[in-house]
């Protein structure tokens, strides 16, 4: 027996002989193609090899490749599945000549075979009915005189190839002119083989097929009729064993006459002969012979109970004997659906993408290749798994299979899974009356919801969104104002969080495909169905083919559509939110795009809550109340701030998105020069946790955390907008203004509950109003500091409200002390363990802990107390042992995506920035260090210790070396990055951090390392249910690689072939304590000398006037003279010019680009108004413009 086989092959049918070559014992190897990279045929082979990124030409039909890679890994037999080289004769001779046995047919019956012509001469000598036909043709002459001879209607065939593929069925000599040159030219494309052939064309014909098998020793097998009548377009799409409906003497011939076709050529291993059958006389004559393992070849296993993939390996090594006595009768009904990523209401328009969720039933044996998070490609063929059932009766397998398909959910992409579970209900199906054109003209409904538009940035959001997982990073998402959202919801009669869609600015268009219930909040966007308007806030029932349309947002920004029943989209980490620049949940992890099909799920009940709710509410969206803090006080800002605040209209930037509302205003009145030891801005501290919803005050530009904003972060935060009040900022629009207004944390609880009171009373049908609250006590800035406990022998605690539903505890001084960090990490294990505190989450900072509750259950206030307890508790420091990993990750000093980074920044942002254009330089000189060597050698002699996650984002973690003499100093970027690699290393204030995504940074840059995050699944490295690599006090190493390197361990990190080295231990605080002690003086005179040299740099920007950069904002522009008679092109929304199109002098017609904006991190294309010819551009690339500005004009 062979030791090593290869599959020369991918998809179902890899995975599928590699499952019977591990229960022979035999070493499987694989061969993929980049596209192929996260196939289950490679996680399930023995070994794996790459083919390469290129064509199928390239890849898997590329010969001398695959037998390079064969021989040098001692491969002794290829198998080659179906499709690709499974018929090729040349490639089975290759294998010979390099002494390597290939598994089916010999290359002489493979050519016999494959010519549809030969195959119907030896079919003639084997004495098998055959249909009436001709030979190959000449010439269209030659076709129209045997067509008249045999009978209108035909069908013209080609001799090579299969699927369906240069076949067309004439009715009269017009058609059968027409189509011959059409025929000939796809065999000549396809199959590199012109010649075609006439055959009589039965109406309504079944295509039945016997499995057969031969062997060496001269034994034919003809085991096992299937019926592969359900068909589209001549490619089959659901097959069974044995074919209902015939009799058994019929049974018997078409198994007879296989076989003596068999036997005329000394068939060897698996093959197929295929048979139409007509339905009227029933007889059946002769198709042709396919010579490899077929698609359908499951149904025959079920029924004989035997296994074909084996029974090929065992032929191929001469093992294979006696035949007859390896199977029996067949037993039962098996019956294979085909699931295609392709839409049936698109005329089978292939879908491709990722795989959001893959669920198959455990009723089923399923042959698939497909698993969570891979990508489909459009490059293969679609089909992406074949359902197989086995039952007694035909009707207990129809009904087996039905089940099936309800229970198999594929998530992502278009599938025609609703396509097969309707049609296997139609009653010529159940009844067995199946022929191969009976799918033309089927039509079925399905419950989903088809995106014609997207809109500019339409999601999918639940409530209350992806909560428990902020210390890692991961932010909740979730809908923007949540309360519109779960007020459409309600009104429908759905659980108030259930899935619905999100519509920013501009809606976009939605085709029902089946009748439902639709109810629309929030912005008004002027929605349309079939171009009649519909009301708002009220449910609207919509007919199957119907057509929403949504436009641009009057007022407010945001608006949500939800659906009796709700939507049926897969849940990531506990949600079905989108976090878009994570990649993940709602639809593909992204803003819905043209073709995506949403799944409604069925309604439990048919009951609407009759109540009436109007808007009015949004009315109030631009005043918003706050709860002072955590860091509003003293220590940060003036008095005067509390004030500046309040007073300020301020206005809502164009960057401004889901992440953050970022507001524009005056220069915040700060009570300090710089953040010290956290940076040199003011507004710098050491990484704490953000509350959502808190004003984080990044340098001097106020940013409103949203639902899909970091959680960690070094910015002064000094106030919050808590529960009740924190849907307003989801309506608030670029360009529009908004206030705040200071309230305590008690009108807070009175806002969120009459809140809950509202939407309770609403699901109730009734109409009520929703109580107003207003704040009457005096806001002082002292206000968050809730406790503040001093004690002698321990660092000071202080308490800090962030809303009503967080609060922030700090320990000691604004300083980098691990005391601080251990003592914040026994007080999280405390309040975890602590089952009267309703944790929602417990995020870590440096010297601080946000406790997120649900308020609801216990008050802040109340939490408080609760807090002084258990830090009453936590005792002598030197005595804690925390669990901790050494981890060595791979890193890429100075990596070209890093290099890259910085270029952009100097060329886009700012040129003269000191840390241009070399961060590595700029790390060095900061820092006092002789050369760029000594930096590398500190970086990869040190051991770095985790003590944040998610800064920023996805398990990113925040760092500092365990030896404070290799503790490197530097300024972050001012302004940011725009743009960072994912997993760029850098230094950012004392602290060294990998980024968790692509995105803005402000850290100095020195390299790039391996993923924090796999979206892909788990692996050896990341465990299931954890998709980030890092824990709170690991220790990092770093060793150093190439670029190339560091992109191939990359590609293999995530899928399990590339694993990092880990070494369990334990970070015992009380011998930590006495390392430092040991190296006190060391450590003191390495901080001056960093001091020094820090002070150094410093001056020298104060002396080239670098020390200060200030972002301008353009607020107005110019007056524009416009040419008389010109129409103008105006912004349509507050932003700035991304780029310009057109120029004076050109021709443009209405609707044409002639300039993109950016805004809200979106690209918007501004339009030209009429025909005619542009005769002026009044702003430049990177010019910020406003809502109404002149951009320029047509005449």
């Amino acid at each position: 027996m062979f030791k090593k086989v290869m599959i020369a092959n991918r998809g179902a049918i890899a995975v599928r002989i590699e499952r019977t070559l591990k229960k022979m014992g035999i070493t499987s190897v694989a061969v993929y193609s980049q596209a192929d990279q996260d196939s289950l045929h490679i996680a399930n082979a023995d070994e794996a090899y790459f083919l390469g990124d290129g064509k199928v030409s390239e890849t898997y039909l590329n010969i001398p490749l695959i037998l390079k890679i064969a021989k040098e890994n001692g491969v002794e037999a290829i198998h080659p599945g179906y499709g690709f080289l499974s018929e090729n004769a040349d490639f089975a001779r290759e294998c010979a000549k390099n002494g390597i046995v290939f598994i089916g047919p010999t290359p002489d019956q493979m050519e016999l075979f494959g010519l549809k012509h030969s195959a119907r001469e030896i079919a003639q000598k084997a004495n098998v009915p055959m249909m009436s036909g001709t030979p190959l043709l000449s010439s269209i002459d030659e076709a129209v005189k045997a067509a008249n001879e045999i009978g209108y209607p035909v069908i013209l065939k080609s001799t090579a190839g299969g699927g369906g593929i240069g076949m067309k069925v004439c009715y009269s000599e017009e058609e059968l002119k027409s189509a011959y040159d059409t025929c000939t030219h796809l065999a000549q494309a396809n199959f590199s083989n012109a010649g075609v052939f006439l055959e009589k064309y039965l109406e309504k014909a079944r295509h039945i097929e016997v499995q057969i098998f031969g062997n060496q020793y001269g034994e034919v097998a003809a085991l096992a009729e299937r019926d592969c009548s359900v068909q589209r377009r001549n490619q089959k799409v659901m097959e069974e064993c044995p074919a209902p409906g015939i009799s058994e003497e019929t049974r018997s011939a078409l198994k007879a006459a296989a076989k003596r076709l068999a036997m005329e050529v000394g068939y060897r291993s698996a093959g197929t002969v295929e048979f139409l059958y007509d339905t009227k006389s029933e007889k059946f004559s002769f198709l042709e012979v396919n010579t490899r393992l077929q698609v359908e070849h499951g149904v025959t296993e079920e029924v004989l109970g035997i296994d074909l993939v084996e029974w090929m390996v065992k032929e191929a090594c001469g093992e294979l004997k006696k035949l007859d006595s390896l199977y029996g009768n067949t037993k039962g009904v098996s019956i294979q659906t085909r699931v295609y990523a392709e839409d049936g209401k698109r005329n089978f328009a292939t879908s491709a993408g990722k795989l959001d969720k893959v669920i198959f039933s455990k009723d089923a044996r399923v042959e698939t290749w497909i698993k969570d998070a891979v990508v489909t490609s459009p490059n293969y063929d679609p089909m992406l798994a074949k359902l197989i059932v086995h039952a007694d009766t035909r009707a207990e397998a129809i009904s087996k299979m039905q089940k099936v398909l309800e229970e198999t959910k594929i998530y992502g992409i278009t599938t025609n899974i609703d396509y097969l579970h309707a049609f296997i209900q139609t009653e010529n199906y159940l009844k067995g009356d199946v022929w191969t054109h009976m799918l033309d003209g089927f039509t079925y409904s399905e419950n989903t919801i088809e995106v014609l538009d997207g809109g500019l940035q339409t999601t999918i959001q639940d409530y209350p969104a992806r909560l428990k997982y902020w210390d890692i990073g991961v932010p909740p998402s979730g809908a923007m104002d949540n309360f519109s959202f779960r007020l459409a919801n309600i009104l429908l009669g759905n659980k108030a969080g259930v899935p619905g869609f999100e519509f920013t600015l501009k809606g976009g268009k939605y085709k029902f495909r089946a009748p439902m219930t639709i109810c629309i909040t929030g912005a008004d966007m002027a929605p349309t169905v079939d171009d009649v308007a519909i009301p708002m806030y009220k449910p609207v029932e919509v007919k199957e083919n119907q057509v929403l349309a949504l436009g641009k947002a009057s007022t407010g920004l945001r608006a949500y559509m939800a659906v009796k029943g709700g939507l049926d989209v897969p849940e990531y980490l506990g949600s079905a939110s989108t976090f878009v620049l994570g990649g993940f949940g709602g639809h593909s992890g992204r803003n819905l795009r043209t073709g995506d099909l949403i799944h409604v799920k069925k309604p439990e009940s048919i009951e609407f809550p009759n109540a009436s709710v109007d808007s009015a509410y949004l009315g109030t969206a631009n005043t918003i109340s706050v709860v002072p803090g955590p860091h509003c006080t003293q220590e940060f800002l003036k008095p005067e701030f509390m004030q500046q605040l309040t007073e300020t209209e301020w206005e809502v930037h164009f960057n401004s998105d889901r992440t953050g509302v970022r507001l524009m205003g005056p220069t915040p009145a700060w009570a300090r020069e710089d953040g010290g030891e956290a940076g040199l801005h003011p507004s710098n501290v050491h990484d704490t946790a953000y509350a959502v919803g808190t004003i984080d005050m990044t340098g001097d530009m106020p940013i409103i955390i949203g639902p899909d904003g970091p959680s960690l972060g070094g910015f002064v935060c000094p106030a919050t907008i808590p529960s009740g009040e924190l849907w307003k900022y989801g309506q608030l629009a670029p360009g529009t203004k908004v206030r705040f207004n200071f309230i305590s944390i008690e009108t807070a609880e009175k806002i969120r509950k009459n809140q809950e009171e509202f939407l309770e009373a609403v699901s109730e049908g009734k109409s009520v109003e929703l109580k107003k609250e207003t704040e009457t006590q005096k806001i002082e800035q002292s206000y968050p500091v809730l406790k503040k406990v001093e004690q002698d022998g321990k660092d000071k605690l202080v308490i800090r409200c962030a809303g009503d539903e967080y609060v922030m505890v700090e320990y000691g001084e604004m300083e980098i002390e691990m005391r601080l960090r251990i003592r914040v990490n026994a007080l999280k294990q405390a309040i975890i363990e602590d089952k009267r505190i309703p944790l929602i989450d417990a995020t870590p900072g440096i010297r601080s802990l946000q406790i997120h509750i649900d308020s609801t259950k216990l008050s802040i206030r109340e939490l408080v107390n609760l807090i002084v307890e258990h830090d009453s508790k936590i005792q002598d420091l030197s005595k804690f042992r925390i669990k901790s990993r050494k981890i060595k990750m791979p890193l890429s000093w100075h990596d070209p995506q890093t290099i890259l980074a910085m270029s952009r920044y100097q060329e886009n942002v700012r040129p003269n920035a000191p840390w241009c254009p070399d961060n590595i330089e700029f790390i060095r000189r900061i820092n006092g260090m002789k050369s760029i060597e000594d930096v590398k050698k500190l970086i990869f002699s040190a051991t770095y210790i985790v003590m944040g996650l998610g800064d920023v984002y996805l398990g990113a973690p925040v760092c500092i070396p365990l030896d404070p003499r290799q503790r490197l100093v530097t300024t972050k970027y001012n302004p940011a990055r725009t743009w960072t690699p994912e997993n760029a290393v850098g230094i950012g204030g004392a602290y060294m951090g990998i980024y968790g995504m692509e995105g803005p940074g402000g850290y100095q840059l020195f390299g790039r390392t391996i993923q924090t995050w796999n979206p892909k699944g788990p692996t050896k490295s990341f465990r299931e249910g954890k998709p980030w690599l890092l824990d709170f006090f690991d220790q990092i190493q770093f060793y150093p690689v190439s670029a190339e390197e560091i992109l191939k361990i990359r590609e293999d990190f995530l899928r399990d072939r590339f694993n990092v080295e880990v070494e369990e231990t334990v970070f015992d605080y009380g011998e930590y304590e006495k390392y430092l002690a040991s190296i006190e003086e060391e450590t003191k005179v390495a901080k001056a000398h960093q001091v020094e040299s820090f002070n150094i740099e410093k001056q020298m920007w104060k002396d080239k006037g670098l020390d200060h950069y200030e972002v301008h904002h353009q607020l107005e522009s110019d007056a524009v003279q416009v040419p008389d008679g010109a129409t103008e092109v105006l912004s349509t929304m507050p932003g700035s010019v991304w780029k310009i199109l057109g120029k004076g002098g050109d021709k443009v017609k209405k609707g044409g680009v002639l300039i993109v904006e950016e805004s809200m991190k979106m690209e918007t294309a501004q339009l030209s108004p009429c025909d005619g010819e542009v005769c002026g551009i009044y702003v430049k690339p990177g010019q910020e413009v406003f809502s109404g500005q002149v951009l320029a004009a047509v005449k």
